[in-house]
């Protein structure tokens, strides 16, 4: 019940920031319905990418590394083949719903150059994110339980970090081959989610640009 606690908080916030908003109060109190759904739809493409954002930064750079830091090998990975679904997943959606936003507030014919780019970047980190839900992470996901399997028959993957999977490698071909494997799979698969927050870390700026603070 814990989250549906939050839910309800977050979307009661959203109200009070809805009710106190200059719109509601101001001269624009009377706008026409295409003013109100442009606002809707800045404030939808504005939460998705932030969400999106927020999620990606700490992932790629806080939450990953502090849990390969601190957890035994195979208890980080079975966490990790867990979370990353939901974590594609969640910025898929998010990356769709700012692609959609932006596409209806700024129609590709009327559209400036600089919000064409704007709109490639966004269809990037959803077609990156996509890739890595729909491709990548399942075959890292199915080469970690393979190798899960060989290093428990070595005694290894409770441990911290890799030192003995490495050692364990240099007499176990098998082992050495699916190591080389996941390392390939699992660089696109970093590659790609680098690549989808690049493209969402350009965006970052032409937002910054247009906020009138």
């Amino acid at each position: 019940m814990a989250w549906i606690t939050r839910f309800l908080a977050a979307v009661a916030f959203l109200a009070l920031g809805i009710i106190f908003s200059p719109e509601t109060f101001g001269s624009k109190s009377n706008g026409s319905y295409s003013s109100k759904l442009s606002i809707s739809l800045k404030l939808a493409h504005l939460l998705s990418f932030s969400t999106a954002w927020g999620t990606a930064l700490w992932v790629t750079f806080i939450g990953g590394i502090i849990m390969f830091k601190y957890l035994p090998r195979h208890q980080f990975g079975n966490l990790q083949s867990k979370m990353f679904p939901a974590y594609f997943s969640l910025v898929s959606v998010c990356s769709a719903i700012s692609v959609a936003s932006f596409s209806y507030l700024h129609p590709w014919k009327s559209s400036s150059s600089a919000e064409r780019y704007q709109l490639g970047f966004l269809l990037s980190s959803f077609a990156f994110n996509l890739s890595n839900l729909f491709v990548f992470t399942p075959m890292t996901i199915e080469m970690m339980k393979q190798r899960h399997k060989v290093e428990k028959e070595q005694n290894i993957g409770d441990e911290i970090g890799g030192a003995k999977n490495r050692e364990a490698a240099k007499a176990n071909p098998k082992l050495a081959s699916m190591n080389k494997k996941f390392g390939m799979i699992h660089g696109l698969s970093s590659l790609a989610n680098i690549m989808s927050f690049g493209s969402l870390a350009m965006h970052s700026w032409y937002l910054a640009s247009k906020i009138d603070l």
